[in-house]
């Protein structure tokens, strides 16, 4: 048995020699194989020996240095190897070095960690453009020359970024050229790009200033210039496309002005332009100028053709070419000034025609005393110029059972002349009808058989026949009856008409003429019988001799009074032709003008009202998001849009003056309101023009006064207005008094008293010969009608007229350089017109309600003007009425079948298609039609247009530009009021 298994004694804790060799071996083996990096060997401890507790503390070192080892390994591992920072060895069980060396590597770790994070930070925020950043951290050695390093790259960079920034900025945002970069203290890429970035900022300055300088030359008309600045790439391009259309348009603009030079200014029509090698717009455009130059000579030379036919005296001719726009207009004209030409030529050939053939048959019937002769000349020169194939010439013969018309001459009668002449008593067949009613009596599709038109061929059947008495003094001397187989022209019934009358007067002459030859025949008798009676008659024959010699006399004289008759009469009949074919002449230009300024007045007044009602909404600015700037363009909107509306009020208040029918409605009203009136008006106006301005009405002046107070404003207005513009320095002065007796003017004595409007002012004054003229319409205040003082030159004949129909005058007295006065005169009762009538209207019109709000009612607004309707719609939907629109009478009849709602009609009566007239109609044939008010809008508003409208079916009547609170007013009063029976 081994020693070592035996019990305890006194010898257990000593080795033997040989186990003690071994054990050393072992421990030998494992500390060279922990000295090797082995620490895999482990000691056998289960010795209970010395040696066995030497291994098991080798095993715990061994332990301990592995476990230490693993987690230094893993923390390299997990730094160096796989890039983990902040790694951390765990330590369990250790302590004095092993414990240490575990700090140690945790210590580096957490310092390599710190300082690698705050370098990747800096390097991120650097990557990112972000160059605030800077490495903070604490280090040594060549992680603090690292750590200088970059904090100097990152400044040097944040440095040039800043510069090539604001370099980049200047030349590419605020157009700034020639900026550069200026960087302090950088070298080698830095330096090089720095360089870079100066020389493309300069490149850049060159090229764009250069390019620059051409364009604005081209701009400015000069072509001569060319981008001459060396370039490369688009650069290059840009430079060449930029140099190559400057060639082209200096081309192009030398083609056109050439062209443009042959055809305005030295009249050679034709001419074309070439340019050469363009393309796109420049082809186009030279395209353009040769349309439009080829245009322009046809239509100037077909013009041109047709002045030149007309000048020699060609009117046959008419312009056909295609011509628009203003070229289209003076077509027009051309052709309608020929045509005007070609019916004035006619009209005075007819004329010309009417007037000789007058006169040549007038002198045939003159020079002869019998009646027959005179007859027969007439058959043969009248019916063929009048184109008749038959004609008679019944003479009134005096007999003791009445008058006879008989046929003493004719034309193409087919009776022989061995046939008793044809008789009729007055009243008998249409011959004596005609001398009856001592009018002429024409018959149009004369029934087959009637009469015979015979020739040497054949015969035919007359269709028209006219009987024509010969009235003189009211006396019916003869009838002339002509027929033929086409009716009578107007020239042929004007020549007859006027035929008539100097028939007329010659045969009352030859018929007083044969009077008074029977009467000398018969005294010529009586003288021969009592030659052969007895000597003892002696006596009585002398005295019968003297008889026959006085009427000789008188023979004579009523021959010369005749005579003188004949040719008063003939002057009197030129005359009243001539009267006659002016009074025509003179409606037809009323009518026309009457007409042109209806129009006129619908096409002004129709956007004016549209302008004027949405000027008004935008100044009153009741929503209140306008500033004070847009509401002040808004009220000057709205005051140039009321001038206009005068000038047309103006321009019509002419025309009616005119015509004879403007209004006035005389009322009684108080004078101090007038001068009110007058004083809110003018002063502001006087004060802005640095005048004195004075309304005075002196002691005894009237205090009512019974007249049209509108118009009387409006002539005050007149004045007052001329007073202003004609007056640079001074005062003006609105004087009102009373007039003395012996200074009423003559036209209104008789007419009580007499209050006078003096308008005093210290202006350019008026010549004496001018006094009168200025008078007139378009005349201006120096006398002309020129536009040197502005204004239309209406005011004052419209106010002399006006005056006039107030019952007063308008005088005036001036001084050229002093100033004038004109002075307006009126009864302080009125003239002409019923006050009290007047007065009750207008006292009705006063107290007409106003109406219940008229909020949450529908309307119906019936208008083809877009504006229109979309200034109403506004005006009404801000009342709080809901509105419903129709651009037609169609379609505004169609939504008053379908809309049960509609309680109320807003109508323009000037409509395309179906008009408002004919709409209201429609309306009011409808069931629930009969019951809508409708109120009249328009823009025409002549006189009678009230009446017509009220006539057709309308409740009420507004003339456009419409007021926006008399509408308002309107709508409200008819939709508060009784149902329409």
């Amino acid at each position: 048995m081994d020693e070592s298994a035996r019990g305890p004694g006194p010898d257990r804790g000593r080795p033997s020699a040989e186990l003690s060799e071994e054990g050393l071996r072992k421990l030998l083996a494992g500390l060279i194989a922990v000295r090797d990096g082995d620490l895999s060997v482990r000691l056998p401890s289960d010795s209970p020996d010395l040696l066995g507790e030497i291994a098991g503390i080798y095993n715990d070192m061994v332990d301990q240095l592995s476990l230490v080892t693993s987690e230094v390994t893993r923390v390299a591992r997990e730094v160096g190897g796989q890039g983990l920072l902040g790694g951390q060895a765990r330590e369990p069980r250790v302590s004095g070095v092993w414990s240490e060396l575990t700090s140690g590597v945790n210590t580096m770790a957490d310092n390599l960690t710190s300082q690698v994070r705050s370098i990747a930070q800096v390097a991120t925020a650097v990557a990112r453009g972000d160059l605030t950043q800077k490495i903070r951290v604490d280090a040594r050695g060549e992680i603090l020359e690292l750590k200088e390093t970059i904090n100097t790259m990152v400044d040097r960079l944040s440095s040039f970024a800043e510069e090539v920034s604001r370099v980049a900025r200047e030349v590419g945002t605020d157009g700034n050229l020639g900026g550069q970069a200026t960087v302090r203290g950088v070298s080698g890429t830095w330096k090089d790009l720095t360089d870079n970035v100066n020389s493309m900022a300069n490149n850049l300055t060159n090229q764009v200033r250069n390019i620059a300088q051409v364009t604005t030359a081209v701009a400015r008309g000069d072509l001569t210039r060319k981008i001459d600045v060396d370039a490369r790439g688009e650069i290059l391009e840009l430079k060449t496309t930029i140099n190559t259309m400057v060639d082209q348009l200096s081309s192009f603009a030398a083609e056109v002005t050439r062209v443009a030079r042959e055809v305005g200014s030295e009249g050679r029509l034709g001419g074309q332009a070439e340019v050469a090698g363009v393309s796109g717009t420049w082809k186009r455009l030279t395209e353009n100028v040769n349309e439009l130059a080829g245009n322009l000579t046809r239509q100037v030379r077909a013009i041109a053709e047709v002045t030149s036919a007309v000048a020699e005296g060609d009117l046959t001719r008419s312009i056909t070419v295609e011509a628009p726009g203003e070229v289209g207009e003076l077509k027009d004209n051309i052709n309608a000034m020929v045509e005007s030409l070609r019916a004035t030529i006619r009209a005075n050939e007819e004329q010309d025609w009417l007037k000789t053939n007058l006169a040549r048959v007038s002198a045939l019937m003159q020079g002869t005393r019998n009646l027959d002769v005179v007859a027969e000349r007439i058959m043969e020169e009248v019916p063929p110029l009048v184109r008749a194939q038959y004609g008679g010439f019944f003479l009134a013969e005096h007999a003791a059972d009445g008058t006879e018309l008989v046929m003493i001459a004719s034309y193409g009668s087919p009776e022989g002349p061995e046939a008793p002449p044809r008789r009729f008593r007055i009243g008998q067949s249409l011959v004596g009808q005609a001398a009856r009613s001592r009018r002429a009596i024409e018959v149009h599709d004369l029934p087959p058989g009637y009469a015979t038109i015979t020739t040497g061929t054949g015969g035919t059947d007359p269709s028209h026949l006219i009987v024509l008495p010969v009235v003189h003094e009211g006396q019916v001397l003869a009838v002339i009856e002509l027929a033929g187989v086409r009716p009578l022209t107007v020239l042929h019934r004007d020549f007859l008409d006027q035929f008539i009358e100097t028939v007329g007067v010659n045969v009352s002459t030859l018929v007083a003429n044969t009077r008074t030859d029977e009467l000398l025949e018969r005294s010529q008798r009586l003288t021969a019988e009592l030659s052969a009676r007895s000597k003892e008659l002696t006596a009585r024959q002398e005295e019968l001799q003297r008889s026959n010699a006085e009427l000789k006399e008188k023979a004579a004289l009523l021959a010369d009074r005749n005579r003188d008759i004949e040719r008063k009469n003939l002057e009197i009949e030129q005359a009243r032709q001539e009267l006659e074919a002016r009074a025509q002449q003179l409606s037809r230009t009323s009518m026309y003008k009457s007409e042109f300024l209806a129009n006129m007045s619908h096409e002004l007044r129709t956007p004016l009202n549209s302008l004027l009602i949405l000027a008004q909404l935008l100044a009153q600015n009741l929503e209140g998001n306008l500033t004070e700037k847009q509401v002040d363009y808004a009220q000057v909107i709205h005051s140039a849009g009321s001038d206009l509306l005068q000038l047309i009020n103006d321009i019509l208040d002419l025309s009616k003056v005119e015509a004879g029918k403007m209004p006035v409605h005389p009322t009684t009203f108080a004078l101090a309101g007038l001068m009110e009136y007058v004083e809110a008006t003018f002063r502001p106006v006087a004060g802005e023009q640095g005048l004195a301005f004075e309304v005075i009405a002196e002691p005894g002046t009237p205090e009512r006064l019974t007249t049209d107070e509108s118009r009387l404003r409006q002539v005050l207005r007149n004045l007052l207005s001329n007073a202003l513009k004609f007056t640079e320095q001074g005062s003006v002065e609105l004087r009102v008094a009373g007039v003395p007796d012996d200074h009423v003017p003559a036209s209104l004595r008789g007419a009580g008293p007499v209050v006078a409007f003096h308008v005093l002012d210290t202006g350019i004054g008026i010549p004496s010969d001018r006094l009168e003229s200025m008078f007139g319409a378009f005349q201006q205040g120096d006398g002309t009608a020129s536009r040197h003082y502005g204004g239309t030159g209406l005011g004052l004949s419209i106010s002399r007229e006006v005056a006039s129909l107030l019952g007063g005058v308008i005088e005036v007295d001036s001084t050229p350089g002093r100033g004038s006065c004109f002075t307006l005169y009126l009864p302080v009762h009125g003239r002409g017109g019923s006050t009290e009538a007047s007065a009750a209207a207008e006292a009705e019109e006063a107290d007409e309600p106003a109406g219940t709000p008229a909020a949450g009612h529908t309307v119906l607004v019936v208008d083809d003007d877009s504006r229109n309707v979309f200034a109403l719609t506004e005006m009404l939907e801000h009342e709080g009425i809901r509105v419903l629109t129709a651009d037609n009478g169609t379609a505004g009849i169609e939504l008053m079948r379908t809309r049960e709602d509609i309680e109320l009609v807003v109508m323009d009566v000037m409509m395309a298609g179906m008009d408002g007239y004919a709409t209201m109609a429609a309306i009011r044939k409808l069931l629930r039609g009969r019951h809508v008010p409708i109120v009249v809008v328009t823009a025409k508003a002549m006189p009678g247009d009230r009446a017509e409208a009220l006539a057709a079916g309308a409740d009420d009547y507004v003339a456009k530009p419409v007021d926006t609170l008399q509408l308002l007013t309107k709508i409200r009063t008819l939709l508060s009021g009784e149902p329409r029976p």
